[in-house]
């Protein structure tokens, strides 16, 4: 038999699409993911991270030698209490290198391609459900109701007229209800002298302010100014002083008692963590260039165990929007650009975000983005007792 019938008839076998948004990659898992029990998508959730079975699923397709230290997947869930009750299309789990997220901008925009490009009935059951409208401009849309951990995601694919996502044109959709979760004055954090990074110590600054605001997960919002970095585009070593800032700064985040009271979410205690910590840019002003019409931000998002995100993290950009409202940088409707350190480099891969609509608790923020396939996979698991390795690993180089 040829190794690739072979393989392809694995009894474990697990399919993958594969897509990247602004550099950030979507592995989309379409088939061959353990049964996930419970009720709901959150105890769904649950039982994927406490069990180990199926954790470990997820880490060796996130982790090398399938993955890379940047891999960030998608678990299709077909039926879900929101699916079965006719207020979603379907389910989606997201995962990355430490466990499953709640809420993720770039992979939503990569699912709105792929699920309205697949007309599997496996794949995605109520697919011949989804509706068609057409905007004031007469462009063609899909629309597709996402349930992600958070809630209810609404996502307009643009469609041509064979009835497959325009890739030409950004996929849109509007988050779940995002608001600002840290007192009017930010917070404040004390680094102790031992955890103190070098361009701390240089400017004998101890104190660091940020906010703190939520786009379907938590994040904490600081300038580089404010972490001691002029900008975002030194040298490797400042890149990586940088980067164990940010380490430094979510653990005292998470140590302090007034700190995590601005990441208890209202009514879901499964979603109340710091998912990120996103350091803007300081020598670009949030009013954006004087020749510019739009707003712009530029930023690099660590998240989950210190991965990095590529793109410009579109549930940081739900975070920011009502952030940026609240302090009245941005108007309700008003749209404002947003880059990460790799889409500055590649024209055409910012996000744009802006609110559209405010509720009792907050904002509803529409994001836009391009997302692009990359290719398929076919992964079986490793090999019991004599593929250690492939189980799942992290490079981690020393400091």
């Amino acid at each position: 038999m040829d190794v690739f019938q072979e393989i392809g008839e694995h009894p474990s076998i697990i399919k993958t699409v594969e897509l990247h948004t602004s550099g950030e990659p979507t592995r989309i898992i379409v088939s061959g993911f353990p049964k996930l029990e419970g009720e709901t998508l959150l105890e769904k959730r649950r039982y994927a991270s406490e069990n180990s079975a199926t954790d470990a699923v997820r880490k060796w397709l996130m982790l090398e030698p399938r993955g890379h230290e940047g891999m960030y997947g998608a678990i299709l869930v077909q039926d879900t209490e929101l699916t079965l009750s006719g207020k979603a299309d379907i389910g989606v789990l997201f995962c990355h290198n430490e466990g499953y997220s709640t809420m993720c901008g770039h992979a939503t925009i990569a699912l709105g391609r792929f699920l309205v490009d697949t007309h599997d009935s496996e794949v995605f059951p109520r697919r011949s459900l989804l509706q068609v409208q057409k905007d004031d401009d007469g462009q063609t849309f899909t629309v597709l109701r996402l349930h992600a951990p958070c809630g209810v995601v609404t996502v307009n694919v643009p469609t041509t007229l064979e009835d497959k996502s325009d890739a030409t044109k950004p996929v849109r959709f509007q988050s779940v209800t995002c608001f600002v979760s840290s007192p009017k004055q930010g917070v404040t954090i004390e680094v102790p002298l031992e955890m103190a990074w070098p361009k701390l110590i240089e400017q004998n600054k101890r104190q660091i302010r940020m906010d703190i605001s939520y786009g379907g997960a938590f994040y904490a919002l600081v300038s580089s100014a404010e972490l001691g970095f002029a900008s975002l585009r030194g040298s490797n070593s400042e890149f990586k002083e940088l980067a164990e800032a940010a380490r430094i700064l979510r653990i005292l985040l998470n140590q302090d008692s007034q700190a995590r009271r601005s990441f208890v979410h209202p009514s879901e205690p499964d979603i109340g963590f710091l998912y990120g910590i996103t350091v803007i840019d300081s020598s670009i002003s949030r009013n954006g260039a004087s020749d510019q019409d739009e707003k712009t931000v530029t930023w690099i998002c660590f998240f989950a165990d210190e991965q990095i995100d590529r793109s410009p993290t579109g549930s940081c950009v739900s975070a920011h929007v009502p952030l940026a409202v609240y302090q009245t940088q941005l108007k309700i409707g008003e749209w404002c650009t947003y880059q990460s350190f790799i889409s500055v480099q590649f024209e055409g891969n910012a996000f744009r975000g802006r609110a559209v609509a405010h509720t009792e608790m907050g904002y509803v923020v529409e994001i836009e983005g391009f997302a692009h396939y990359t290719g398929t996979a076919t992964f079986i698991p490793p090999q019991n007792m004599m593929d250690a390795i492939g189980s799942g690993f992290a490079l981690k180089l020393p400091s």
